[in-house]
């Protein structure tokens, strides 16, 4: 009986090793969609891509945002705090964030926003270009460096980068509002998805041990589900669980959190020092 025992416990101990750490990655890519609920996004005919990728790799089912507005939430993403809810917040942060963590451990990063008007552009709203969807703009650490501010890149260049084996080890990516589902339609998002993210999933190097989450900022006005309501958020790669749906609740801490853990930075930052990675999937 002893030995039936320990033999149990050890594979209990196994199952749980098997789960205790997010797999490293070499590059990690976040896109951010905008202002839909989970019941808008999920099954929604008008996103055939976004829904097929929900259905071949890991759907979180029980994913929530952390505030409205947009912009506390995507401060959650890479500061591990809300920071402001103020969507016409214009000052410079010197709070700890994540382009800090990844300049400390030697990581490389890049933030792709279209519609950007210029390589280290860290001004206001202008065209379909919303500051406020591109929080790496607001960091002293990148604003008040000529070397770091050049990671302010237009889309364009992720293609670019792409073909050229010029990932960085982190890419944040964030569509324009005709085409985050801000002011344009879910089609249209899922089609600009399926236009540029596709050719993401097919490129050797990520293919190799590449991470891509995709994630709503906030659900609609009316759903204040844990501050800011129920969204989709995809898990998606080459070690993800394939068809899986998992029901545990996370935030956008958690996903902070599964960037520096796939990455191997510190993870002490903000909320995603305490947070649930995504290390289920």
């Amino acid at each position: 009986m002893k030995a039936k025992l320990l033999a149990l416990a050890a594979l209990v101990a196994i199952s749980l090793t098997a789960v205790a750490a997010v797999p490293a990655s070499s590059h990690v890519v976040v896109v951010v969609e905008e202002n839909h609920s989970y019941a808008n996004v999920i099954g929604n005919p008008a996103m055939p891509y976004l829904n097929s990728l929900a259905n071949s790799y890991s759907l979180l089912t029980a994913y929530y945002a952390d505030a409205h507005p947009s912009i506390g939430n995507y401060f959650e993403m890479t500061t591990g705090n809300v920071i402001t809810n103020n969507d016409s917040f214009t000052s410079t942060i010197s709070n700890d964030n994540i382009v800090r963590h990844l300049l400390t451990a030697g990581k490389t990063w890049k933030s792709y926003a279209e519609s950007l008007p210029s390589v280290g552009y860290t001004g206001g709203n202008t065209g379909y270009y919303f500051k406020r969807h591109d929080p790496f703009a607001y960091f002293s650490d990148v604003a008040n460096s000529s070397v770091e501010k050049q990671r302010l890149v237009p889309f364009t260049q992720f293609s670019k980068d792409l073909a050229n084996h010029a990932l960085p080890n982190f890419s944040f990516i964030a569509p324009n509002i005709l085409h985050d589902a801000h002011d344009g339609t879910l089609a249209a998002a899922d089609a600009w998805l399926k236009a540029n993210i596709a050719p993401l999933l097919s490129n050797s190097e990520f293919t190799t041990n590449g991470l891509l989450i995709i994630v709503f900022d906030e659900s609609v006005v009316s759903d204040t589900a844990h501050g800011g309501g129920h969204v989709a958020a995809i898990v998606i790669g080459p070690k993800v669980k394939r068809g899986f749906k998992y029901g545990g609740m996370y935030k956008h801490e958690s996903t902070l959190r599964t960037i520096l853990d796939a990455l191997g930075v510190n993870h002490n930052l903000g909320n995603a020092a305490t947070a649930t990675p995504f290390n289920v999937f």
